[in-house]
């Protein structure tokens, strides 16, 4: 069985389980951060648990990226540079620079997420740069390119305004949990997801490919029903919870 069989077997089987992953998070909240509770066995301090589950994603990327043989294409050296200025923050700047007592992390959570970024890793890094027929020059200036990379900056500029707005939140080593005022916060509970979702919609668009459109589905997938759980725990533990604001679209939802 060559590598391309399995490869287009594992992105059939990524996309349904990212939609039944959606129906499930509905119904049950991953218990991490504000969310959570005993139980769920052995547990990591949140700091060491994000860095474990986030850095396969840019590592994997950046191997699959020096191995394959598109890497000199400008457009490979584009999506590179888009995915490695997220994750690289994600992974080993964002966990650091959060000033709340560290809250463990399931250990079954962080092995999720482990699982899930060396599998999605794979799968775009490898199409991109390798089993893709590869993207000349000239999509650079493709309309579909420039209007994602638009959205993803978009995004990228929304999720780091989210997060330097929690990060002046609290004082250092503060545990509690206040209102975010200013920025997106005007609008929605979760800009900080909305903004992921921006991102890996972009993504999926400036690469025009079925493993991008199977990491925006599951963006979606994640963080939509944990921005209606965000949503609906500052409502319930602060009374005066601006009324106006929506879970994740302003205006909207």
């Amino acid at each position: 069985m060559s590598e391309t069989t399995v490869y287009e077997g594992l992105l059939v089987a990524w996309l349904l389980l990212a939609a039944a992953t959606m129906l499930l998070l509905h119904r049950f909240t991953a218990p991490y951060g504000r969310h959570v509770r005993r139980g769920w066995g052995p547990a990591l301090p949140d700091r060491i648990g994000w860095v474990a589950m986030e850095s396969p994603a840019p590592l994997v990327f950046a191997l699959l990226f020096a191995l394959g043989r598109h890497r000199t294409s400008p457009a490979s050296w584009a999506f590179f540079g888009m995915w490695e200025a997220h994750y690289l923050h994600r992974a080993w700047i964002y966990p650091w620079t959060r000033r709340s007592r560290s809250r463990p992390m399931p250990l079954v959570i962080a092995g999720l997420g482990f699982s899930f970024n060396l599998v999605n890793a794979y799968l775009n890094g490898r199409y991109l740069f390798s089993l893709s027929v590869g993207y000349p020059p000239t999509w650079l200036r493709d309309p579909r390119f420039l209007a994602g990379l638009a959205l993803f900056l978009a995004g990228f500029a929304i999720n780091r305004q989210a997060d330097h707005i929690l990060h002046r939140l609290r004082r250092p080593g503060e545990n509690g949990y206040r209102i975010p005022q200013g920025g997106f916060y005007r609008w929605v509970s979760c800009p900080n997801y909305l903004g992921e979702i921006a991102e890996w919609t972009g993504w999926a668009l400036a690469t025009w490919s079925l493993p991008g459109l199977a990491f925006a589905v599951w963006t979606a997938a994640n963080l939509v029903p944990r921005a209606r759980a965000h949503h609906r725990w500052y409502r319930e533990h602060f009374p005066d919870y601006p009324p106006e604001r929506k879970a994740l679209l302003p205006g909207l939802w």
